[in-house]
């Protein structure tokens, strides 16, 4: 198969979709890979290597797509790069459909066959395409929080930690599913006081067993967040549906009872934001107020540290890309049963039931398709 990667055009995205190591493994087994000239510079990795990995380096984005059987990449395509989706084209990256009606239309509208790493969910319930961004995402959450805390940054001048004879600050996160853990660990680690909500009473368990009294676990109710994030420094909201618009839990009306200047970190803004006042923001302007509280948003944080994040991701994703590579997209869900999930848009249809009840349109069982 030809497989293709082009460079990330998301405004301050350096994370790219294949390593030189991804296409030495994909070379190897007789694939044709071409990227795009400069892809992956933003991640520490030059077109040499990946000439020396068997790569065919190839001058413009458009000739990679208008080569590719299949397209590996990061995030979602950008409007400006529609124009080259052509049929029977394999997609295979993060797509977040739910909250972009208007790329779910393009891939619709092309007949583009669209494996989202967010929706590829295993037997045991687990999403590993998604787990290490999330585990990347929920630490640098904590990271983020700390330095717009922080005055020169618009914070309250606050130090999470604190130090001997100060206060800690106060650290609330809502969701403790991969990326509420991670955001636990570090703001534990740190020192902060740190309360993590969920409505999986299983999980909060889990986390009170390895947590011990150096948390506060609660059940998420309207009335606990609510309460909570009254005497909150820091929220990190970490809601996930997999491949539904994350719930509106943090409301507009709650800011107003908060700590001046305090913040919100929303890590859900990818699946539209689980705080009534989110708007996706970017890296190079991150943040922004509302109604005193300042609100940290960027849609693609890992993209913060790329080449910690394409190692990690490209250690998950390569797996499931050879054997789509190798059997084509229908042969590969009959031996690997995960890629079912993962399917979006499939020849005109959509396939993922948490997709089309966001968007409200018409599923079809990609099941039924594929047979």
């Amino acid at each position: 198969m030809k497989v293709g990667c082009v460079k990330e055009i998301k405004n301050n995205e350096f994370r790219v979709g294949l390593t030189p190591d991804n296409v030495k493994a994909y070379t190897e087994a007789e694939h044709q890979v071409l990227i795009e000239r400069g892809a992956g510079l933003g991640s520490g990795f030059t077109d040499e290597e990946y000439k020396k990995a068997g790569a065919e380096i190839v001058a413009s984005a458009k000739s990679v797509w208008d080569k590719s059987e299949m397209m590996v990449k990061v995030k979602e395509p950008l409007a400006d790069e529609y124009k080259f989706f052509h049929k029977d084209l394999i997609l295979f990256t993060y797509l977040h459909l739910a909250a972009d009606k208007a790329l779910t239309k393009a891939l619709l509208e092309t007949g583009v066959k669209a494996v989202a790493y967010e929706t590829l969910i295993e037997k045991d319930g687990t999403i590993p395409l998604l787990v290490p961004m999330s585990q990347i995402a929920g630490r640098l959450s904590i990271q983020e929080g700390a330095k717009y805390l922080e005055k020169p940054f618009g914070g309250p001048g606050v130090l999470l930690a604190g130090v001997p004879g100060t206060p800690k600050a106060n650290v609330v996160i809502i969701g403790a599913g991969t990326v509420g853990f991670n955001a636990c660990k570090i703001a534990v680690g740190i020192g902060a006081n740190v309360t993590i909500m969920d409505i999986n009473l299983e999980r909060l368990a889990q986390l009170d067993d390895i947590f011990g009294a150096r948390i506060q676990t609660l059940y998420s109710t309207p009335a606990n967040i609510e309460k909570a994030l009254t005497t909150a420094d820091l929220v990190i909201g970490s809601v996930l549906i997999p491949g539904k618009s994350a719930p509106k839990l943090i409301k507009k009306s709650y800011l107003k009872k908060m700590k001046p200047n305090s913040l919100i970190v929303d890590v859900a803004v990818d699946q539209g934001g689980c705080c009534e006042t989110t708007k996706v923001t970017y890296h190079d302007n991150p943040t922004f107020v509302v109604d005193g509280i300042t609100h940290y948003c960027v849609g693609n944080m890992p993209g913060a540290v790329p080449r910690t994040s394409t190692i990690a991701l490209t250690n998950a994703t390569q797996k499931y890309g050879l054997a789509i590579a190798e059997h084509g997209l229908e042969k590969a869900c009959a031996m690997h049963q995960a890629i079912y999930s993962g399917i979006n848009t499939y020849e005109g249809c959509l396939t993922c039931k948490n997709v089309a009840l966001s968007t409200k349109m018409k599923y079809t069982d990609i099941r039924e398709m594929i047979k």
